[in-house]
């Protein structure tokens, strides 16, 4: 499909010949997702569709920093009594506490980050004391 558009020949003519001898030489065959329905089709659309689906594909967040931080923080707590191993659970806490100093250190922009590390030790015993009781 390098071809220029000969001079006098109409654009749709052109293309689709161009198409035509594609599929004659087999350029569509091996295609991902021949055979299969179109994904979405049929689907009503808002406006923005493709910007969700990229949001989506790329999984980029769209929420500020500091509230992206604070929902991080109340999953990862709301995790702790499952983990059966302490290593396990002070490895999350000094990643969130190392986000946390991050984030505190380099905002500049969305709603203020007002987390203040978490206190490891005071969360460990907590979860030992939940980790005896089951």
């Amino acid at each position: 499909m390098s071809q220029k558009k000969p001079p006098g020949k109409p654009w749709e003519s052109f293309v689709e010949q161009q198409i035509r001898e594609a599929m004659e030489a087999g350029a569509f065959d091996n295609l991902e997702g021949k055979g299969q329905p179109i994904r979405d089709l049929g689907i009503e659309r808002d406006p923005l569709w493709w910007a969700k689906k990229l949001v989506e594909r790329e999984k980029v967040s769209l929420m500020p920093p500091a509230l992206a931080l604070r929902r991080d923080v109340a999953q990862a707590l709301g995790r702790l009594p499952q983990m059966r191993d302490e290593a396990e659970v002070r490895r999350l806490l000094e990643g969130l506490n190392a986000q946390i100093r991050k984030l505190n250190a380099t905002i500049a922009e969305g709603p203020p980050t007002n987390l203040a590390p978490l206190d490891v030790d005071a969360l460990v015993r907590e979860w030992r004391a939940g980790a005896t009781s089951r």
